[in-house]
């Protein structure tokens, strides 16, 4: 996927002009026939391809392993009737990523929708392949379940996690990202704008603004200039001069609805897509239900429940993954137990109270990364303190060990915590695990972090750790509160593998 121009760069000579506030803008002709669908339509294919790729090498890799302990030649095999069978499981379960809209451009590049379409889509092929086998006893077909089904779901898994990385170092770069119009007061353009820029994954960049009220300056995200026009009814102009593929229209605008049917309107017949952003601030989409009552296009919101099934299957999880955990690195505690005792005096745990699930007190678990009696002086460096908020933070502590910098710096000391895990005191993933001096000084909001148990890891692990705002890092945990997920949960546990290893935000 080579050969597009980069909407980061500048403009040149050849521009096509449009007065939206007044004042001339300026389009690259190269820049403007780019366009969002393009690059969609070229990573859509490149996926067929390896997507066909996998379920083909699976379904091979069972026909070459049935050859390999039952003794017919593989050659042999491939030139029965009995091919007929893995074709056909192939055949389906292509058209069942196709049937479950897993190419869909709204689902790919981020967020857990992509996978989660994936894992569907296989679920229904194996679950029918087996029905099939159950009543029809085919031969077989034990093979390609047992053996096809788990390397192609893995496989498959995996050839869109690596596309995905590589859209993402892509779009770092500036390049195969869909160009957008923000419409809204100018506060909540410049925001969106903002975050738009920030975050690469987003696949968005802002190519103008179309502000409501009345103020036409210029302003800029993230470094890049952002032109300014006056008002929604300009926003249709706007995005054909400047072949956007969207116009965003943000949460808290000031206009009536009437300008946005308008819009719709003014968009058809072009390429460009209206998304509307949502007043409901860190509402996750699974949580959003529309139901259309008498021609009104009603928003239903899932009120967020903390006990009940769901709680109990993350419970399951929990139990299972810190328990498969601490066996398997039983080896790494033990050598990281000696090389704390052989560094200095003083105990190879570290205990500490803190706040855990609905207010209750727990004592956490950690390996002793500073010198004995670290507390007492902590009072002393207070002034020193580099953290915002209510959390205390130095990056060059002085109470640190020669073995506890390395310890923080990978996350080592955290892995005790795998037993308040297993005790029920902690879960995998969940908000950081609050001092009892912290949770005195919370605001009424930010006792909602309390309504689920504490993490090992959360979205506040892998968005920068220590180098996160106060309110950042709040934000963070009250967002995954209320809409965590299972596979949410097993996304962020990946997540923390490679900050941990790249060492993002620790110290």
């Amino acid at each position: 996927m080579t050969g597009f121009p980069s909407p980061m760069e500048p403009p040149a000579n050849n521009v096509a002009r449009f007065h939206g506030s007044g004042a001339p803008l300026a389009v690259d002709a190269d820049e403007a026939s780019t366009s969002g669908a393009r690059w969609v339509r070229r990573y859509r294919d490149r996926l067929r391809v390896t997507d066909a790729v996998i379920v083909a090498v699976a379904m091979l890799t069972a026909v070459a392993a049935r050859s390999a302990i039952m003794g017919p030649n593989i050659l042999d095999e491939m030139a029965t009737e009995r091919i007929g069978a893995p074709v056909a499981i192939a055949a389906a379960w292509l058209l069942a990523l196709v049937a479950f809209r897993t190419r869909e451009p709204h689902v790919l590049g981020g967020g857990a929708l992509e996978y989660k379409r994936v894992l569907n889509a296989s679920a229904t092929t194996i679950g029918v392949v087996a029905i099939i086998f159950l009543v029809a006893q085919p031969p077989n077909v034990r093979w390609y379940l047992g053996i096809g089904a788990p390397v192609g779901v893995a496989g498959l898994l995996a050839g869109r996690w690596l596309w995905r990385r590589w859209l993402y170092t892509e779009r770092r770069r500036g390049r195969f990202l869909s160009r957008a119009i923000v419409v809204g007061s100018r506060v909540d353009a410049e925001y969106v704008a903002c975050q738009i820029a920030h975050d690469a994954g987003a696949g968005f960049v802002v190519v103008g603004a179309a502000i409501d009220d009345g103020d036409g300056s210029e302003f800029t995200a993230e470094g890049r200039p952002v032109p300014v026009f006056d008002g929604i009814t300009a926003a249709a102009a706007a995005a054909a001069a400047l072949h956007a593929d969207a116009v965003i229209v943000t949460g808290q605008y000031n206009f009536a609805g009437d300008a946005i049917r308008q819009l719709s309107w003014a968009l058809e017949g072009t390429a460009t897509e209206l998304v509307l952003s949502s007043r409901l601030t860190d509402v996750a989409g699974p949580r959003i239900h529309f139901r259309p009552v008498a021609g009104l296009p009603l928003i239903q919101v899932e009120i967020p429940q903390f006990d009940g099934g769901k709680h109990a299957l993350k419970r399951g999880f929990d139990v299972i993954a810190a328990s498969l955990g601490l066996i398997a690195i039983a080896p790494i505690l033990i050598a990281i137990a000696v090389a704390i005792k052989l560094d200095g005096p003083g105990p190879i745990l570290y205990m500490q109270e803190r706040i855990g699930r609905d207010g209750k007190t727990f004592r956490l678990l950690k390996f002793r990364s500073m010198v004995p009696g670290a507390d007492q002086v902590r009072t002393e460096l207070l002034e020193r303190n580099e953290a915002a908020g209510l959390l205390f933070k130095l990056k060059d502590d002085p109470r640190v060990t020669r073995i506890g910098r390395f310890l923080r710096q990978h996350s080592l000391d955290e892995l005790p915590q795998l037993w308040n895990v297993l005790r029920g005191e902690m879960s995998m993933v969940g908000p950081r695990p609050p001092l009892a001096e912290e949770v005195d000084r919370y605001s009424e909001p930010v006792h909602r972090r309390l309504l689920i148990k504490p993490g090992l890891t959360g979205l506040w692990q892998v968005s920068g750790r220590s180098d996160l705002s106060w309110e950042e890092s709040v934000r963070l945990d009250l967002y995954y509160v209320e809409n965590w997920s299972l596979t949410g949960d097993l996304m962020l546990i990946w997540r923390t593998v490679r900050v941990v290893v790249r060492s993002v935000g620790a110290y």
